[in-house]
């Protein structure tokens, strides 16, 4: 009655069914690791930006990579802006998604050692490799606070490092590459300002990371699960009804041919 089942049509769909109901409960988990990780990197960020700032100096140091557990901490600095040595970095988009420039001012601390402070957004002029207009930095002695963030790569951001850019103008923020530039030491990592806000607006402060949104990777999981059920339940289905085609078809084949009636 299933022999039919043994057919090479139907041996070819049993092996797609049975390859896909594992790929697809993997898919399912691979979907629910990553709400897990949302989740977990959600309560980091609200932990660290209600957290107590702390001075920058207790938690990094030159050449320190900013380990993912300190992303977003709240932190404080004392210094002295470097205006003359501030730049900009490229392509960096605003809340409202408008392509500008980060403004990258370092804070020279009673030590010598700088801090990185991207101080906010700033939009272009007309002529994109000419320095933006900026507004100038705090003069003498300020106390900032902020949040810390992991030096940028480009294989971290995705972001290319090109050459050859116009004076004062970087793609990536990274503490070893602008010790470089000032010849100073400066702490790994930089600063996001919150406070103080610059007055007027620009640069125009960055937002808060997201961290109440848990985005829509459970129900994908849910899905993929669905989908692996759905299979069996399907392939049963396809099963019966060959069955009841083969059966209705014998049937038709069986049945003894009716003999034409007589016309008057």
């Amino acid at each position: 009655m299933y022999r039919f089942v043994l057919t090479r049509q139907w041996v070819c769909l049993t092996l797609i069914a049975l390859a896909l109901i594992p790929a697809m409960i993997k898919l399912g988990f691979w979907q629910y690791h990553r709400h897990e990780h949302r989740v977990a990197q959600n309560q980091l960020i609200a932990g660290n930006l209600s957290a107590k700032p702390v001075p920058m100096t207790e938690v990094t140091s030159p050449g320190h990579q900013v380990p993912r557990s300190d992303f977003w901490r709240a932190v404080t600095a004392t210094g002295t802006y470097d205006s003359a040595h501030e730049v900009v970095v490229r392509m960096r988009t605003d809340n409202d998604d408008k392509v500008g420039f980060h403004v990258l001012t370092p804070l020279v601390l009673s030590d010598g050692r700088v801090v990185l402070v991207n101080r906010g957004w700033v939009a272009g002029g007309d002529d994109p490799r000419a320095y933006p207009p900026v507004p100038a930095a705090p003069t003498g002695e300020v106390t900032v606070t902020g949040r810390l963030k992991a030096d940028e790569t480009s294989g971290g951001s995705g972001i290319k490092d090109r050459k050859g850019l116009p004076d004062r103008q970087v793609m990536l923020i990274n503490s070893a590459q602008q010790a470089e530039y000032l010849g100073k030491p400066v702490l790994g990592g930089y600063m996001e300002l919150t406070a103080p806000v610059p007055g007027g607006g620009s640069p125009e402060p960055i937002a808060d990371p997201d961290h109440d949104s848990i985005g829509p990777h459970m129900a994908y999981a849910v899905q993929w699960w669905l989908f692996a059920s759905a299979v069996p339940v399907g392939w049963l289905v396809l099963v019966r009804r060959e069955k009841r085609d083969r059966a209705a078809a014998a049937a038709a084949g069986a049945a003894p041919e009716r003999e034409p009636q007589p016309t008057a």
